[in-house]
């Protein structure tokens, strides 16, 4: 099997098809399997619990991450939620305050309804992060880089802390991708995804995935996958698959123009705060540095206005697109605190810093002149 990452992207799990010579693996568009006899089948029985492709991008991913198992679910949170179902009633997790709304609401308005303990605590802030463990921590939940403020986490250093107290670590390489970063390499239990960011990039898939080299884990995941049902179909895992044969190109110009737009950001007067890890003055720029390949195509900021200028300037773009989701060519345009960090409760979103008038950006692909001549024009029209 080949080494090299961009090699890997096009040929790990998907072979040609030894049928008719395809060289795109093909789409089995079917809901179930014939069955020689009852109970003896040809490898598949019903496709919630196995389907060629499916299988095909678990092992692409798993060849990606450096991980034995990869399994697959119909959006991110259904794979974050399939992590949390690892645990019971009376477990104790810490995680990150900074992290997707959508997971703060599950795991503060569902999880915590059966009987699951959630304390969030600041990533970078290792000391604050140890004395939150509990004699019944059971996890620990990392997002690095973070949404939305792309704070920076120690892997490594974290995973000893959670493995000093029997815990597991899950780590959320969303906006990294493996590309950039390798968390099971860093000690890492578990390796989230939403897949439909970066790794599929062209926004036209919802799906996720968990990575694990740990046998029982991805044992007990398989049977959360197929017990429960959320999975994606044949069509999603095709379109996943083919955007991850551009993933390093895509990626590699994600970075540049993102280090452009941080660096136009950091230097513009009506511009208060800039969040990009590539960025010196970035809290933790060194462990990106040492962790990372690159720093990643997120940009976020706060502008010096109010936040009703904050919204009006998140409004007034062209080529960004005001729109949720991250991690497409497109470049699009987010205000965290009435989209997807909306269902985070105002005085929590305050405490964990995240303010009403932050912006976070999903740099794409475009001409980076494009791309900053957009903020420039719309930036002239905040308020001094």
């Amino acid at each position: 099997m080949p080494q090299h990452f961009d090699t890997l992207a096009i040929h790990a799990g998907q072979p040609n098809d030894p049928e008719t010579g395809s060289i795109t693996f093909p789409i089995y568009q079917t809901s179930t399997f014939a069955q020689d006899a009852p109970g003896e089948t040809k490898g598949y029985c019903y496709a919630r619990t196995e389907n060629p492709n499916r299988e095909a991008l678990e092992r692409l991913l798993g060849a990606l991450e450096g991980a034995k198992h990869g399994r697959c679910f119909a959006s991110g949170l259904a794979a974050a939620n399939a992590c949390i179902m690892l645990l019971k009633a009376g477990d104790h997790v810490v995680a990150s305050k900074d992290i997707y709304g959508g997971a703060y609401r599950a795991f503060s308005k569902v999880f915590s309804n059966f009987g699951m303990e959630f304390t969030f605590v600041d990533p970078v802030d290792l000391t604050a992060m140890a004395a939150a463990f509990k004699p019944n921590t059971t996890m620990l939940w990392l997002e690095t880089p973070s949404n939305p403020k792309l704070a920076i986490t120690d892997i490594a250093a974290a995973c000893a802390i959670a493995k000093k107290h029997g815990a597991l670590t899950v780590c959320d390489n969303t906006f990294a991708t493996p590309y950039l970063q390798r968390p099971l390499d860093l000690g890492v239990d578990i390796v989230l995804h939403s897949t439909t960011k970066y790794l599929n990039g062209h926004g036209d898939v919802i799906s996720g995935a968990l990575l694990t080299n740990n046998d029982e884990l991805a044992q007990r995941l398989h049977f959360l996958q197929n017990t429960l049902g959320g999975v994606p179909g044949p069509q999603d895992c095709f379109l996943i698959m083919r955007g991850i044969k551009t993933l390093s190109l895509r990626m590699d110009r994600h970075c540049e123009n993102a280090r452009a737009v941080a660096e136009f950001l950091a230097a513009h007067p009506k511009v208060e705060t800039v969040y990009f890890p590539g960025l010196t003055t970035h809290v933790n720029h060194d462990v990106a540095k040492k962790q990372m390949r690159d720093f990643g195509g997120m940009v976020s900021a706060e502008l010096k206005c109010s936040v009703a200028d904050a919204k009006a300037f998140a409004s007034r773009t062209k080529l960004f697109t005001l729109a949720e989701s991250l991690g497409v060519v497109k470049s699009l345009l987010c205000h965290p605190a009435s989209m997807t960090h909306a269902s985070v409760e105002p005085e929590v979103r305050r405490k964990h810093g995240l303010s009403d008038g932050l912006i976070r950006l999903s740099v794409g692909i475009e001409h980076k002149d494009d791309i900053i001549d957009d903020l420039r024009v719309a930036l002239e029209q905040v308020p001094s």
